[in-house]
């Protein structure tokens, strides 16, 4: 096979003015590949596919600057040893470079050395590398070798994955162009990594495990200034445009026993290896292609690895009965869960190929489900059981209205009522920090608990809840937080705290640094520019103004023209007084979109007239750029959903799916409740984070935010199951942020010292607002698996399929099969029946509320192609159809007009 590679001598690469060196390299062309190794260390230089013009898979522009001792690169080795009695000890290939024997050429071997001088002094082991070729694509294998004469016992062994994920210098063509992103399946001998292009487009790159070489655990390689005196780290900075390196860990018991001691559990048991005297042990990748992101499950197939598919996801509320879906060449000998009890798997026969489980929540918490095949491999799949989803919003708002409600009488900043930001390490409301937006209301971080506790009242409305929002509202946000009148009136300051020793002497903590750019003068504070802020009020307004229109007798504050109104006060003012955020797509932004078509039902001609024309200057703008999805900084997955949204609002349609397949690029569908949606956040930890730090985020708020845009792409095309797939993955997985009393948590800390939810609610409720505005129901048929439902009880039953959701709010329901789009404003919808023959949809409605004497429905193909469907009876006024409730259940019958 090795006559038929093509071994090139790829030029070097051009001199950098700043003097580093050139580095010479040799190219091979296989698998899909053009693979460079770098001459003196046989390291991977390059990795560009076929059919993606300047595009590689490795930071190879960056090669010289990174040739220098403490770089590693794909093809070197991180080892923790010990022999009996001995203490452990740190081998690392990249640490202090040294000549490497090369091996002599062999067939299927592209190139080999003997690494063992590069480990470092003192290593019992010899260690080889060799890149060969294993079943057509670029395999890694490193042999080990006891060479002394104890036991030798591997208590850490890690391969650096080293990938193009660097931003900085780049500008946002230029990162979509060339950047990719890494998301870790760790999942034991079925894990595997993705490395997909942050345009979404292919091919994506799979790195697969050789035999004996499971993904155990994930850890991210530190540069020396964040862990001083370690062998494992990187001289590459990492930075909200540099995520860094991961370590594709093998065996991690040794970290587990050292820097992962504070920890809560690892996604996987931490294990060794021991060698005996003698003895070899080979571990190793292949590199394969997959031709696109919705290809990457079918190429897992090709390739003979397991793969599972989770319905509706790997977030399992105990009232929901969920789906395992495994296609594995060998059959499952055993199932195990972890901790016990916590869910209930067991075989429910197969379907087109695939096995299938059926999985019941029965604890709370994570947990680990195993399956073990019967030539010994494991599979594990990550797992997340949480209480039934109406009980986990209730806990939220009474949480949020009860232990984070402020009362600060004579409180300096004018926080008083507040929801302020809570610290669950010390059980308490956070009032002063020296990121003085967490305390002060606005910014994301300081914003996000009245937000979570305003949004929750859209689905799941409280009359005590509402009363204190109203008092929040009327007393704290406008003519506080908010301009009340005059010149700028409806916009938004930055923060109501601030740092001004000398007007509140005392007041601050001073065991706290003070003296960074985050903690902002009063001045500063007061600054009205920032475009991010406006849409936290305008859901404040908005929320109220529904639950008013919807919910006669719960809003008494002011009436429902009042808070709609202030509403398109706060989106003409951020246009008029924070025009420059307001060029990018903001978080939370696609609120906009429904304030603007709620002025339209209630015939605020004016008022609506005059927001079409500032958002269409926004769209405008979107449209001239090849990515619009800017902010502050160099790169971000925040902007992504509004642009969306408004792309599909004035009807461009290319704009939209170009959207749509960027979201793709940085997120997921993976087999853990924790990877599944999780759309890519590293660096808000720095900025609303108890424990700051640059980390991957583990549904931080961008999960069911960027699921929104999703959703309404998928009820476009339901033939694309990849998208619902992914949508509720991040739908579900901002869920497992609220613990069981209700606080919720900005994000889960992935980093293995870690492992635990942040102690600060921080930027939570932006998560809350796209889980709120999603929440739904969702039938589906699909070709393989049949019926299924996301988000609701499905049964099949003389010609027809009903399904009882689950989802949480129960008001908003899509049969994709009829493209119908159900949605109440008002009303809970207990079970819904399809009859697929005649088209028929039949609604059973959960009896009057004093609070909710009528339902309120709405039905839409969302621009699909539907039948278009109308209920039997009803009203039809401002857009949709009043329909009276009575003290039993109401049934609705929806035909196709």
């Amino acid at each position: 096979m090795l006559l038929l590679l093509l071994a090139l001598a790829l030029s070097p690469a051009a001199a950098r003015s700043d003097g580093a060196a050139a580095i010479a390299t040799a190219g091979y062309r296989v698998g899909g590949f053009t693979l460079a190794l770098r001459r003196d260390t046989q390291t991977a230089a390059s990795l560009r596919p076929d059919g993606a013009a300047g595009f590689d898979f490795l930071p190879a522009g960056r090669e010289a600057e990174r040739a220098g001792d403490g770089y590693v690169h794909l093809g070197d080795l991180h080892l923790r040893l010990r022999t009996p009695g001995a203490a452990w000890r740190d081998f690392a290939s990249a640490a202090a470079r040294r000549p490497i024997a090369p091996l002599p050429p062999a067939r299927g071997m592209i190139a080999g050395a003997d690494i063992t001088a590069t480990m470092g002094a003192g290593i019992p082991l010899r260690v080889v590398r060799r890149w060969l070729v294993v079943d057509g694509a670029p395999a890694l294998r490193f042999t080990l070798t006891n060479t002394s004469g104890a036991p030798v016992e591997i208590g850490a062994l890690g391969l650096p994955m080293v990938f193009d994920n660097i931003i900085t210098g780049r500008d946002l063509d230029q990162a979509h162009a060339q950047a990719s992103f890494v998301d870790p399946a760790i999942a034991r001998d079925a894990g595997y990594l993705q490395v997909t292009r942050l345009n979404g487009a292919g091919p994506a790159l799979l790195v697969l495990p050789e035999k004996g070489t499971p993904l155990e655990a994930w850890r991210p390689i530190l540069t020396a200034a964040q862990a001083p005196g370690a062998v494992f780290t990187d001289r590459s900075p990492r930075a909200q445009t540099a995520e860094g390196f991961y370590d594709w860990t093998v065996v991690s018991k040794a970290f587990a026993e050292r820097e992962w001691a504070g920890a809560a559990e690892q996604w996987n048991a931490p294990t060794s290896l021991t060698l005996a005297p003698g003895e070899s042990r080979s571990v190793g990748v292949r590199l394969v292609a997959a031709p696109t992101i919705r290809a990457i499950e079918a190429t897992l197939a090709a390739q003979h690895r397991p793969v599972a598919v989770g319905v509706p996801g790997y977030v399992v509320p105990t009232d929901l009965e969920a789906q395992l879906f495994v296609r594995a060449p060998r059959a499952i000998r055993a199932i195990d869960v972890a901790p016990a009890g916590a869910l209930t798997v067991t075989r429910a026969g197969s379907v087109g190929g695939w096995q299938r489980l059926a999985v019941r929540g029965g604890g709370w918490g994570r947990a680990r489900v195993s399956l073990t095949y019967d030539d010994g491999s494991v599979q594990t799949v990550s797992y997340f059981v949480t209480e039934p989803l109406d009980q986990v919003m209730a806990d939220l708002g009474r949480f949020a209205t009860t232990q984070q409600w402020y009362e600060g009488r004579g409180d300096a900043f004018g926080r008083s009522p507040a929801i302020l930001t809570y610290d669950r390490a010390r059980d308490a409301v956070v009032t002063q920090e020296p990121r003085v937006w967490i305390a002060g209301m606005s910014d994301e971080a300081g914003a996000g608990s009245w937000v979570a506790a305003m949004i929750k009242q859209l689905d799941h409305p409280d009359a005590g809840e509402i009363a204190r929002l109203e008092r929040l509202v009327d007393t704290t946000v406008v003519g506080r937080l908010q301009v009340a009148d005059g010149p700028h009136a409806g916009a938004v300051r930055k923060s109501l705290f601030f740092y001004d020793p000398r007007a509140h002497p005392g007041y601050y903590d001073p065991r706290r640094d003070w003296t960074s750019w985050t903690s902002w003068s009063r001045r500063d504070a007061d600054d009205l520019g920032r475009a991010y802020n406006y849409p936290h009020v305008a859901i404040g307004h908005w929320v109220l103004y529904r639950t008013a229109r919807n919910h006669p007798g719960l809003v008494r504050a002011h009436d429902w023209r009042w808070y709609l109104g202030w509403a398109q006060r706060t989106v003409v003012a951020m246009m008029r007084d924070a025009p420059h955020y307001a060029q990018f797509g903001l978080m939370e932004g696609d609120v906009f979109v429904d304030i603007l078509d709620d002025l339209k039902r209630e015939r605020m001609t004016a008022e609506a007239a005059e927001m079409e024309r500032l958002m269409r200057a926004r769209a405008d703008h979107w449209t001239s750029l090849r990515y619009p999805f800017g902010s502050e900084m160099a790169w971000d997955s925040t902007g992504q959903p509004e642009v969306y949204a408004w792309m599909r609002h004035f009807g461009h349609a290319p704009e939209a799916a170009l959207t749509r397949e960027v979201i793709l690029g940085y997120d997921p569908t993976i087999p853990s409740w924790a990877y599944n949606g999780n759309a890519r956040r590293y660096w808000d930890f720095l900025y609303g984070g108890k424990v700051a730090r640059i980390e991957r985020q583990v549904h931080h708020y961008g999960s069911t935010l960027n699921a929104v845009p999703l959703f309404d792409s998928f009820r476009r095309d339901p033939a694309d199951l990849h998208l619902l797939r992914v949508a509720y993955g991040g739908l579900l997985g901002g869920i497992t942020n609220i613990d069981r009393d209700g606080f919720s948590s900005a994000a889960f800390h992935s980093a293995p010292d870690m492992m635990r939810w942040d102690a600060y609610s921080g930027d939570y409720g932006m998560g809350l607002f796209g889980h709120a505005y999603a929440a739904a129901t969702y039938v589906v048929r699909d070709p393989v698996f049949g019926w299924l439902a996301f988000g609701g009880n499905l049964r099949e039953e003389s010609g027809a399929v009903t399904v009882a959701p689950r989802d949480g709010a129960r008001a908003r329901l899509f049969v994709a099969p009829a493209r119908a789009w159900i949605t109440l404003e008002a009303g809970k919808i207990a079970l819904a029946r399809y009859t697929p023959a005649s088209g028929e949809i039949r609604l059973t409605l959960d009896p009057a509320r004093p609070e909710t004497p009528a339902a309120r429905l709405f039905v839409g193909d969302d621009g699909g192609g539907g039948r278009g469907y109308a209920p039997a009876s009803g009203t039809f006024e401002r857009g949709g159809y009043t329909i009276a409730l009575g003290q039993g259940t109401t049934e609705v019958v929806l035909r196709a007009r």
